[in-house]
């Protein structure tokens, strides 16, 4: 009869090999799992280095590197359009409303620095981003992945292109079609939800679930929160709130990468109306439910959706500076 740690690494096994199949589909796409092993073999190790140098000194790192990448993807494809800074005539996708919030983008840069220090004008910055992603993932405690490369970078970011990027009080619906328009399935957007697993929101996110007007009466706060947790919320974010930093963690393990978020949710601790709309439908709720059961599960089907967003085309240089066009 096998042994326990022999079960566990069979099982190690069996998700790397699965995972790397879905890698492997990437090649389909431009991409290539071998892209760099000549033109620069050290790149990967440079940008986890960066990450993990970040890490050391600020904890909401992960949580902003995923944003990034998730933000840039889901605009004009992962092509780093979400790096470029504002020009005298264009106002780019950073400074939209659902970005002012994005940070860590000092992280790319250090690393963008260091992989030009190896091989000068061969990796992209949509890359290195792909690979920082991951590495914010997996140096959280949760999975990690091959990363198929080769993307290229886009010369264009516009402000205005960032009103499609689903919002904090996205229905079930607005969610569904924003994932499908991008060729991710319903399964894909209960997975990479989950990706709040990681971060803070500010009260602005959440205010409406805690504070609904009453017709002159006392302010009321969305039912399908918990009393507790909605009490706690608005400890936190009182209806008069001045402090523009105030917020809440999105799960209660915000720097660590769990299935914690799966949990709450079902709990009635989930933060924003978005997360919600995951319990509206059938099909959803059963896949919140699989993830709040088996971390496993989570884990390896997060690694795939991640694979398969970060598979959408993108641009067509090799930047040298990440935060403009060559």
């Amino acid at each position: 009869m096998a042994k326990p740690k022999d079960l566990i690494m069979f099982r190690s096994v069996l998700v790397a090999a699965a995972l790397l199949l879905v890698a492997l589909k990437e090649e389909a796409h431009g991409l290539s799992l071998n892209y760099y092993d000549h033109k620069c073999p050290g790149a990967e190790a440079a940008v986890t280095a960066a990450v993990r140098q970040a890490m050391a000194k600020d904890s909401t790192v992960p949580a902003g590197l995923l944003r990034l990448h998730f933000h840039d993807c889901f605009v004009r494809g992962c092509d780093a359009s979400v790096l470029l800074d504002s020009t005298g005539n264009v106002t780019a996708e950073k400074d939209g409303p659902p970005n002012v919030s994005l940070h860590s983008f000092f992280v790319i840069d250090n690393a963008k620095q260091a992989v030009e220090a190896l091989c000068p004008g061969v990796v992209s910055c949509a890359d290195i981003l792909a690979f920082a992603a991951r590495d914010a993932v997996a140096l959280s405690g949760g999975p990690s992945w091959v990363v198929p490369v080769g993307r290229r970078d886009g010369r264009v970011s516009l402000v205005s292109e960032t009103s499609t990027l689903p919002g904090p009080r996205a229905s079930f619906e607005q969610l569904k079609q924003a994932f499908h328009a991008r060729g991710l399935s319903t399964k894909d957007l209960v997975v990479l939800s989950g990706g709040h697993t990681l971060g803070f929101a500010h009260c602005s996110s959440f205010q409406d679930r805690i504070h609904i007007n009453n017709n002159g009466g006392p302010q009321q706060v969305d039912p399908a929160l918990n009393p507790s947790f909605a009490a706690s919320l608005r400890r936190a974010c009182p209806a008069n709130n001045t402090v523009r930093a105030a917020g809440s963690g999105l799960d209660a393990t915000s720097t660590a990468f769990d299935n914690t978020y799966y949990r709450m949710l079902q709990a009635g601790r989930g933060l924003l109306s978005s997360d919600e709309a995951l319990l509206t439908h059938p099909k959803t709720r059963a896949f919140v439910a699989l993830y709040a059961a088996s971390q496993e599960a989570f884990f390896r089907a997060f690694a795939k959706s991640m694979l398969r967003m970060s598979g959408l085309n993108g641009g067509n240089e090799v930047r040298a500076n990440c935060r403009r066009v060559n």
